[in-house]
């Protein structure tokens, strides 16, 4: 009998798809192309936090979307163009979010701190120094249609004509059920996106976030780690991304979305940028690497950064729980904390999702991902030779 060549072909297609299935979860990944991810951050400069996504090969950065926070949304902006000049990968649009919280105003915050007294922290609504003896930079305090000289330099490209929750949602639907959407900053354009789409925290594939607080103390014996420490001894549950915009990340943690991963600021404590590690992750003669070196301040936790590299390896969790996670929004002494129950405690009628909140890291393992991503080429870099 002779053989049919399309009985040969579906023969053959079968037996692909049976090895397909049971490869590995790597070898599915680079079987569907890179991984989609969109920066959702307070970008305050050029940061490991987005360069790590930007620099690993696996990775595709469909976009950064811009929300005020540590500092200004239009200060944000500027940074996160002229990151993206400085190495070569200015054809990853920046898209404009949210100015202001939801609610919050920093009028409200100091009528709060009136009642409950004084917070350790609130970004660009610092209008004052440091506690003495603090040995960070001071807060550069100015209006949110400010945008001061960069350190980096201004940037010569604008940003993208859309806004920022309309983009999340253009692109969810773009590449249904592949996107993550990886939150470092407060969580404001996604709760907007999550209000104009109601499909589309179960259309993304995730949520990676940096934000709240369970119960942080300090771990290292630097000065730096012991004077960050203190904004958690009095106030464990309070943490700056949430306390932003509350209504904001509520909003997010009741969505429905397919996994949740939570990078609270409790593991951060065993991470410091200190001068060597800044040094490693920039030996590189890059363009990248030489800029990050000359305007990075040392000394400051891997807050984001951590939430990045859980994210490009899921291995780097040493300890991890499964919570239900929300936020307190009444406008008394604890707004703005995280709440969080395991299943067997949590109330009834709750709407969360469980979330896979993270511990512990490896911490060596984590910083020797930093030296290398911070390290090579970019990838448009090497595409072009």
């Amino acid at each position: 009998m002779k053989s049919n060549p399309l009985r040969r072909r579906l023969i053959s297609a079968v037996f692909m798809l049976g090895l397909t299935v049971s490869a590995t979860l790597p070898l599915q990944a680079h079987a569907e192309g890179k991984r989609k991810v969109i920066i959702d951050d307070d970008i305050g400069g050029p940061r490991a936090a987005q360069l790590m996504a930007l620099q690993s090969p696996e990775v595709e950065v469909l976009g950064l979307t811009i929300v005020s926070g540590s500092t200004w949304h239009d200060e944000n902006v500027a940074h996160a163009l002229r990151t993206l000049e400085l190495i070569g990968r200015s054809d990853i649009p920046v898209v404009p979010g949210s100015v202001f919280p939801l609610l919050n105003t920093e009028e409200t915050t100091r009528r709060w701190e009136a009642l409950y007294g004084k917070l350790v922290y609130k970004g660009a609504w610092m209008d004052g120094k440091w506690p003495d003896g603090t040995i960070q930079s001071q807060p550069n305090y100015h209006a949110h249609d400010v945008v001061p000289p960069l350190p980096e330099g201004m940037p010569h490209t604008k940003p993208a004509n859309e806004i920022a929750a309309n983009f999340m949602i253009r692109k969810v639907h773009e590449f249904p059920g592949q996107v993550t959407i990886l939150a470092t900053g407060p969580m404001t354009n996604v709760a907007l996106a999550i209000s104009l789409d109601p499909s589309f925290a179960a259309t993304a594939k995730e949520i990676v976030y940096m934000g709240g607080s369970l119960n942080p103390h300090q771990v290292l014996p630097s000065k730096s780690a012991e004077q960050f420490a203190r904004e958690y001894i009095n106030t464990p549950r309070l943490e700056f991304n949430f306390r932003w915009d509350p209504e904001a990340a509520k909003i997010v943690l009741r969505a429905p979305w397919k996994h949740i991963v939570m990078v609270p600021a409790d593991p951060s404590t065993a991470t410091e940028l200190s001068a060597k590690l800044l040094s490693d992750m920039t030996k590189s003669n890059t363009q990248m690497a030489q800029v990050v070196k000359k305007v990075t301040e040392t000394g400051f936790p891997l807050w984001d950064e951590l939430a990045t590299a859980v994210w490009l390896d899921p291995s780097l969790i040493s300890k991890s729980d499964q919570l239900y996670v929300s936020i307190d929004t009444d406008f008394g002494a604890g707004y703005g904390n995280t709440l969080s129950w395991p299943a067997a405690y949590a109330p009834p009628g709750l709407i969360a999702s469980p979330t896979t909140v993270v511990r512990e890291v490896n911490v060596p393992a984590f910083e020797k991902l930093m030296i290398r991503l911070m390290n090579l080429p970019t990838p448009a870099v090497t595409a072009q030779r």
